[in-house]
């Protein structure tokens, strides 16, 4: 394996490969609070065949830390990992992407389809944004995303996040998020150590993560923000009209049946937590079917399959490795 620095028209990204892959290029989209070596083990089972590569979003990893204008949604990564296909010259690329990365494939996706080969989603984040939203269409609870953004972060883990802590004492130390909402609870995975020094790249700040917070008159009090990670995710920012889309590369779309991060019951959805008393005072706001959202979007799409592997978080490369590179591998081909 090998990291490389590219210098692209935008800022200069880090990338890592396998030395000697060949054949049709695969590149790999990390989600929030993560890095592209989540993708490690699978660069690897696909080098024999494939030309697969992993990268950095801006404020993770290696990448250049340059800021996030949460105004335009996810594009800012979108137009990142675009620069980086014209700068390695790829006429065509398979994408690949996990939780925030599935919205940046599709974002990149509805801007240039040309250039994509496929998709694959891998428990993404809703065509609607994170949290703020009711029904299957993502109708907007509010008009200016009250329940969405950077002020939903819990400060502990932030703070935490920050300070490196790779310790297992506080519930909210990453290590401790990673294990009960990464991937499914009791789930066995090697090289923890590996990916607890991955989320703990990420840039901590108010143009990074979580971002700038707001608030606002309407329960729960927060709004999203215009800068950083949480508010790019935020509904009044990044909403995707799938159907427009042409030409349409085939979807596959796999997710683990047990995630409870990018759920119709997300335990990180504000209105959901209001719903069962974690946060006081909701009036009864329903949480976001951030699932059924996306199989309303993809259905819309059409050219999809959608894969559920039981026993499973929101981590599927990780939890069902096997599983997870065998329907992959079948959608590549």
């Amino acid at each position: 394996m090998k990291n490389e620095r590219i210098a692209t028209s935008r800022l200069t990204q880090n990338v890592l490969t396998v030395p000697g892959a060949e054949g049709e290029a695969v590149l790999f989209v990390h989600g929030n609070v993560s890095s592209g070596a989540f993708w490690r083990d699978a660069l690897r089972a696909l080098a024999g065949t494939h030309r697969p590569m992993a990268v950095d979003l801006r404020g993770f990893g290696e990448t250049d830390p340059e800021p996030v204008d949460a105004t335009r949604g996810l594009r800012d990564y979108s137009d990142d990992v675009l620069a980086l296909i014209d700068a390695l010259a790829l006429e065509r690329v398979h994408l690949v992407g996990w939780s925030m990365g599935g919205g940046v494939v599709l974002q990149a996706l509805r801007d240039r389809p040309g250039v994509v080969a496929s998709v694959t989603l891998v428990n993404p984040v809703s065509p609607y944004g994170f949290g703020g939203t009711e029904g299957a269409d993502g109708t907007l609870t509010h008009a200016d995303g009250t329940g969405s953004g950077a002020g939903g972060a819990n400060p502990d883990f932030v703070k935490l996040l920050a300070e490196g802590d790779r310790s297992e004492e506080s519930p909210l130390a990453p290590r401790n998020v990673f294990r009960t909402a990464y991937v499914k609870p009791g789930a066995v995975i090697e090289d923890e150590d590996f990916y607890v020094d991955s989320m703990l790249t990420t840039r901590v700040g108010e143009g990074h993560y979580p971002g700038d917070a707001a608030t606002s008159d309407a329960w729960p009090g927060l709004a999203p923000g215009t800068r950083g990670v949480l508010n790019c995710l935020a509904p009044t920012h990044f909403r995707l009209d799938l159907t427009e889309i042409d030409p349409k590369p085939p979807i596959l779309w796999i997710r683990g049946a047990d995630d409870v991060i990018v759920s119709d019951t997300s335990l990180f959805d504000l209105a959901h937590l209001g719903v069962l008393g974690v946060i006081p005072g909701s009036p009864g706001t329903p949480g976001q079917p951030m699932v059924t959202q996306t199989r309303a979007a993809l259905t819309a799409y059409g050219n999809y399959r959608e894969v559920v592997l039981d026993d499973c978080g929101h981590s599927p490369h990780l939890e069902k490795p096997a599983e997870f590179l065998a329907a992959l591998g079948a959608h590549l081909t």
